[in-house]
């Protein structure tokens, strides 16, 4: 088949034969070798370049985000005289904002290019942990995690449409998965971070402060350098040539968008919330929100169980924080692979799922299971977010449709923290077996979900492909004629 048709002709099914179902066809558009080389020369220049640049951004994010957690490891309670569940109300009082800002904001984004928004939001909540370290008291850092929910609520669907305009459908899991690491690896970060803070003899302010403080002015600084260096989209890439962007916007309509660049049109935005497909994407988004919040915003607690001191606290929550982030790395660079998502993603629910049950059953005195237990909760908490993620996006073809879906979902997974943040509570301190079998109970549900849906998807793909006589995947069908989403004829679900 021929890379375009003819002009004004209409594809019919024999446009869309077998033969062209190989890995490097991209939406029946088969490059040439020179054109081949030129995608991989140019994915080469943007995963060195766009990539590193996200995950050091969602790298500040996540640190600013979850230090909290390290912070009361330390004397943070007792310098802000804080009582009964007022830590908790803390953590819990991001998420409200942090749920309802995400969906305006990633308008903004849209309308306005991530690579402007985004920095300057990533100043923003930069300069808020800053400001943080010289809180006296518990309303003060009440209102500032308040205003850090709205600053940080669009950075991920944010990053996620952003890649999506760089990246075609076969290609976004595995970069997604890569900047997406960097939250469980901040994991890492800020409890080495917090192990060297509070080990300084006599420190001149409390050891959470200097937390806030060094955390904050590195995240104002990496801002600024991004803002004046991330391109709005590949045709304005700095980093590539008139040839390299040419084939850029051919790849991008053949299996990303319909349109590369399109203005946002928030009627067309709406329209997938009249389906209720997406609902099931919403089901699996916000069950599989209370596993992650709990792994990202208490893992500090979950290791104090095992009764170590503050030092060995902080520093026992790197390893499996590295864990989960390799596991990570691992699962979305096989998806991409097999350009499967769901069965992917039910495999990383189950091994979290394990390590929930056991952190919920096994007692803490056995040190050595029950840290084990950690590592598989860790794992199994970040990976299907991201999956999930892309899976709906790779259905969605519309840049438009894209943006707000992404802010919706995210908003629910993250309206989950509002599960995890009511059931870690001070009552519950210092096993929280009631919060773990919560968790665990979550994640068993989404497995569920995820499992009976992907199959669903694949009987349709099945249904259609009987009905019209032909063998068609998702890949073989250019995402630039998909402009009514699975009501076209030739649209394939991505699995």
């Amino acid at each position: 088949m021929s890379n375009t048709l003819e002009k004004g002709r209409v594809r019919t099914d024999e446009d869309y034969s077998t033969s062209d179902a190989d890995e490097n066809v991209l939406g029946g558009w088969r490059p040439t070798e020179e054109q081949s080389r030129i995608q991989k020369v140019m994915k080469r220049k943007f995963d060195f370049t766009l990539l590193p640049i996200l995950t050091i951004i969602y790298l500040f994010n996540a640190l600013d985000k979850g230090n909290l957690g390290n912070a009361k490891t330390g004397t943070l309670d007792q310098d802000l005289h804080l009582k009964g569940n007022q830590y908790y109300l803390i953590t819990m009082i991001f998420y409200v904002p942090f749920c309802l800002c995400g969906i305006p904001l990633t308008m903004v984004i849209k309308r306005y290019s991530a690579a402007r928004v985004i920095p300057i939001l990533m100043f923003s909540f930069g300069s808020l942990s800053l400001i943080q370290a010289g809180v006296v008291n518990f309303g003060g850092l009440f209102a500032l995690r308040m205003l850090l929910g709205i600053a940080e609520s669009p950075m991920l669907p944010g990053v996620v449409f952003y890649l999506s305009t760089f990246y075609t459908r076969g290609e976004l899991a595995g970069r997604v998965g890569i900047f997406y690491a960097a939250a469980a690896i901040s994991g890492a970060f800020s409890g080495l971070i917090a192990y060297g803070v509070f080990q300084i003899s006599n420190p001149p302010i409390s050891g959470w402060r200097i937390l806030f403080l060094i955390e904050g002015a590195a995240t104002c600084v990496f801002a600024t350098f991004a803002f004046f260096v991330l391109p709005r989209n590949s045709q304005s890439a700095w980093m590539l040539n008139a040839k390299e962007k040419e084939v850029a916007k051919e790849r991008i309509e053949k299996d990303a968008s319909v349109s590369v660049s399109e203005k946002l049109d928030i009627r067309d935005a709406l329209r997938p919330f009249r389906d209720w497909r997406y609902a099931v994407w919403a089901a699996i988004s916000f069950t599989l929100g209370v596993p992650l919040v709990s792994v990202n915003t208490f893992l500090p607690q979950i290791v104090a169980r095992l009764g170590y001191d503050t030092v060995k606290t902080n520093l026992y929550t790197v390893a499996p924080n590295v864990c989960g982030a390799v596991f990570l790395l691992i699962l979305t660079q096989l998806s991409d692979r097999f350009r499967e998502r769901g069965l992917h993603s039910c495999f990383a629910l189950i091994v979290g799922l394990a390590g929930w049950i056991s952190l919920a059953v096994i007692p803490p005195s056995n040190v050595h299971a029950t840290y084990g237990a950690v590592f598989l909760a860790a794992m199994g908490a970040s990976a299907p977010s991201v999956l999930t993620a892309t899976w709906y996006t790779n259905n969605t073809s519309s840049e438009s449709r894209r943006a707000l879906l992404a802010a919706v979902m995210i908003a629910l997974a993250n309206a989950a923290g509002l599960v995890s943040t009511n059931i870690f509570r001070a009552k519950w301190e210092p096993d929280y077996t009631p919060s773990l079998a919560i968790s665990g109970a979550f994640c068993g549900l989404c497995v569920i979900i995820t499992f009976t849906w992907t199959m669903y998807l694949r009987y349709d793909n099945a249904r259609r492909n009987r009905i019209q006589g032909v063998n068609l995947r998702a890949q073989d069908v250019a995402t630039s004629e998909l402009a009514k989403g699975w009501k076209s004829p030739h649209f394939r679900w991505t699995t």
